[in-house]
């Protein structure tokens, strides 16, 4: 019996490339992504100046909600009921039509009554409303 012997593929002596190449296209990629933000750090620019309003010179009403559904529109407590007729007598009073009207509330008050609240004022014809926060880490005011 004859035995045959396959034949021993030829040994490869050279380096193998791949690699290599997918190393410099790495490099490559963070260049093209870190070149424009170095650029952009570098460019020197003139902001523009803002104009901005002071505070004192905006209309306010203030509507209060405290923790036991107390509710006060300028410091003045009132019903419920009583929070639409208020409001459309304060906006009358107003000179301006865009009076800011401020809804603050308690942290604990659920929100749909904070949004009743709001639903309340556009109905009386607040156009411009706003909800109260304050700065995290900061003492109440």
């Amino acid at each position: 019996m004859k035995r045959r012997f396959m034949e021993e593929a030829p040994l490869v002596a050279g380096i193998n490339v791949t690699p290599i190449i997918d190393v410099a296209l790495v490099l490559v990629i963070i260049l093209l992504i870190t070149a424009p933000i170095i650029t952009a750090i570098k460019m020197d620019i003139n902001l523009p100046q803002a104009k901005t309003r002071s505070v004192e010179d905006e209309i306010r009403l203030s509507i209060t909600l405290g923790k036991n559904g107390d509710l006060a529109v300028d410091d003045v407590k009132i019903s419920q009921y009583d929070l639409i007729p208020m409001l459309n007598k304060r906006i009358s009073e107003a000179s301006k039509d865009d009076i800011l009207v401020v809804v603050r509330a308690d942290s604990e008050i659920p929100y749909i009554r904070i949004r009743e609240v709001i639903k309340d004022a556009k109905s009386a014809g607040a156009k411009r409303i706003a909800i109260a926060t304050r700065h995290r880490g900061k003492e109440k005011p």
